[in-house]
């Protein structure tokens, strides 16, 4: 793996051991904290043991000799998450934005931890047919999300347009910017058409709001987990953008 390809992998680590640390903090299921939704049953137990799960995934993932591993238990718990406590909310996912971003995210986290399973070589042998599919399969739900998230900058873009800070101009055009980034990205990765590139960039751009646009809402409101969290998942789509622009298609 290229150096942008590793920086993109502990970028990942780090936020999802932010993830693990929030559970730990607040003892209890935040409402956009992925994965596990706010309804989630289990209270302050199930918090703190999901906080634990995060962080030591995020520490094997940092660890070449347990990527595979942990990436995997990663994946694998983000998926089954979207699946068992998100889908009951179907209705709500389909027609109300916020909860279409509360399973998507994990969804994609989920998606881009299975690509870097995939991708690493260390741990238990596995056979290369397998490997392949479980990256296409990544693949797939990851750009899918993409050309989601993309549709919504266009669908609420009034919304959106409040998030951009004040001193840079032109806000709607950079809403709309965004989206069609994430769109272009998306189909770039489903059809293998400067993918490379276009996961290159986009992960820029996540960097770049992470510095621009979260940190500097986060620092402002430094007891709003919410604001934490965005910052977060910006700079854990970056490192997914990286990471799995250095991965291979197939094995």
């Amino acid at each position: 793996m290229n150096g942008l390809t590793q920086l993109g992998r502990y970028l990942f680590a780090i936020a999802i051991a932010f993830f693990g640390l929030q559970y730990l903090t607040f003892g209890h299921f935040l409402g956009g904290l992925p994965p596990v939704p706010p309804w989630a049953p289990g209270g302050a137990l199930a918090a703190y043991l999901t906080g634990i799960l995060l962080v030591a995934v995020a520490i094997g993932m940092a660890i070449p000799k347990y990527v595979r591993l942990s990436a995997f238990v990663l994946g694998a718990f983000f998926v089954l998450c979207v699946l068992i406590l998100h889908t009951p909310h179907l209705h709500d996912i389909i027609y109300e934005g916020t909860d279409r971003t509360r399973a998507l995210e994990p969804l994609a986290l989920g998606a881009a931890a299975f690509i870097l399973a995939s991708a690493f070589n260390s741990g238990a042998p596995v056979l290369a047919s397998q490997r392949t599919a479980i990256s296409v399969a990544g693949r797939i739900v990851f750009a899918l999300c993409l050309i989601v998230f993309g549709w919504q900058h266009f669908r609420y873009v009034q919304y959106l347009v409040i998030l951009v800070p004040s001193w840079i101009p032109w806000h709607a055009f950079w809403i709309y910017f965004t989206g069609s980034a994430f769109i272009a990205v998306g189909l770039a990765v489903l059809s293998g058409i400067l993918e490379r590139l276009g996961l290159h960039l986009l992960g820029l751009m996540f960097a770049l709001w992470f510095v621009v646009l979260h940190l500097p809402r986060a620092f402002a409101n430094v007891h709003h987990p919410d604001e934490w969290t965005s910052a977060f998942v910006a700079l854990a789509m970056c490192g997914a953008c990286w990471f799995i622009a250095g991965s291979p298609r197939k094995a």
